[in-house]
């Protein structure tokens, strides 16, 4: 690995600092700065500027004539971001705890990691840092004294997660769920469940420790040869919990595993219930009281367009905006089928990366839709352009919220749904 010959250098430079930026624009002094590139960057243009700047180091893989000690000229700025990261892990003998999955790797990791904090001096993946820029600076913002860390990882293709776990090493891990999601990185439902699996194959070839939804049972093959299985669900579980009531707040009955009677949760949708549960069997694996399990998940206020219930000008919001595929689309529907209101509408946006089977999943949302009485739906974007329906139709949110803005409802229940990219939150304008 080249970065060897000058890990001992940048790694103790590292160490003096303990910060690394990514983008000049937010560049502190005495930041080291990772000059990547992209399809339309190429930061190291900016080398001088970093320099400039105040950065402790600069690393650079296009030499830019500069005579500067602080720089390091490598052969790929990206991949010695990655080895440095791997390397600061290899240091640090901790749990790591690595997250993935279709649906609800975002808000099971603050559940967990919200436990976990009760005990542990917990470091975790900020905001949505899940890819191959994020990982890396997530294992490097881990700070001195950290106790256990919580590494989320998002990908849209095969080896992805692989690649991840080639520097993260997890020790624990957990797959949410392998759903409709990137269905044209991964080449279908199968090439998902290979995708997401990597992170088993890493736990099975390095004795790891793996919690699985047992209710899933396309997990039972998949986990197979895992030399640690710990198994949560709504039954035949070793944590067991069901749902209570989900109206509008989920509330859950703990039945198996743990003296936690009932959970009353800050979210909606009964479709968290997995990521509640294995929130209570990571914290009673790692030891952390049952009655600070309960209050750390009852406390848990999700945010970011998550499964947020809001209200505005005598309406009541489902805002669960940031991302959207099949299978998170269908539950949300159907969960919001579920919710006694005498006025209900609905607001989703278009779903990405779907590849030659957009237009089917597309017609089978809209297909589900035509299965509920609503008083009014409304579609944004992508392939509902080209699909047939009964429905009021806006190439982008903006143009809905306009429309939405002459005449305002009241008194309804509105869920808000959709890809990030269709930016389905702007409906909100319409009620401020």
């Amino acid at each position: 690995m080249y970065l060897c010959i000058m890990t001992n250098a940048l790694y103790d430079l590292y160490l003096k600092h303990r910060t690394v930026q990514t983008d000049t624009r937010k560049l502190q002094p005495g930041q080291i700065f990772f000059a990547l590139k992209g399809p339309n960057f190429n930061a190291n243009t900016f080398a001088q500027q970093a320099l400039d700047a105040g950065a402790a180091g600069l690393v650079i893989d296009e030499d830019q004539g500069i005579d500067d000690p602080r720089i390091f000229l490598v052969p790929d700025a990206l991949k010695a971001l990655q080895d440095l990261a791997g390397y600061h892990r290899s240091q640090l003998n901790i749990p790591f705890l690595a997250i993935t999955g279709s649906n609800g790797k975002t808000t099971t990791k603050e559940l967990v990691s919200a436990v976990l904090s009760t005990t542990y001096k917990t470091s975790t993946t900020v905001g949505n840092l899940n890819n191959h820029i994020g990982v890396p600076l997530t294992i490097l913002a881990i700070p001195e004294g950290t106790e256990i860390a919580v590494i989320e990882m998002g990908a849209n293709h095969q080896k992805e997660i692989a690649g991840y776990c080639e520097y993260t090493n997890p020790t624990h891990g957990l797959i949410t769920n392998c759903g409709k999601a990137h269905l044209e990185g991964f080449g279908g439902v199968e090439g998902v469940r290979k995708g997401k699996g990597e992170l088993y194959d890493h736990l099975r070839a390095h004795s790891g420790t793996a919690f699985v939804m047992w209710d899933y049972d396309y997990f039972h093959t998949m986990s197979k040869g895992i030399p640690s299985v710990i198994t949560y669900g709504t039954q035949d579980a070793q944590f067991t919990g069901d749902v209570l009531t989900s109206e509008p707040f989920l509330q859950v009955k703990m039945q198996g595993g743990t003296t936690i009677d009932t959970i009353h949760t800050s979210l909606v949708g009964d479709y968290n219930l997995p990521n509640v549960l294995v929130a209570v069997t990571v914290g009673a694996y790692f030891k952390v009281p049952d009655e600070k399990i309960k209050q750390a998940i009852e406390a848990y206020q999700p945010n970011n367009s998550r499964s947020q219930l809001l209200e505005k000008k005598g309406n009541q919001f489902i805002l669960d905006a940031y991302n959207a595929n099949p299978s998170s689309m269908r539950l949300a529907i159907e969960n919001f089928a579920k919710q006694h209101h005498p006025k209900k509408m609905v607001c989703i946006g278009g779903m990405m990366e779907l590849g030659e089977d957009s237009i089917i999943e597309h017609e089978q949302i809209l297909q589900l839709l035509q299965q509920y009485n609503w008083d009014q739906v409304i579609l944004v974007g992508n392939d509902f352009s080209k699909v047939k329906h009964p429905y009021t139709y806006f190439d982008t949110a903006d143009q809905a919220a306009t429309a939405l803005k002459q005449q305002l409802p009241s008194g309804a229940m509105i869920l808000v749904k959709g890809s990030r990219s269709m930016k389905m939150e702007n409906i909100m304008k319409a009620f401020e």
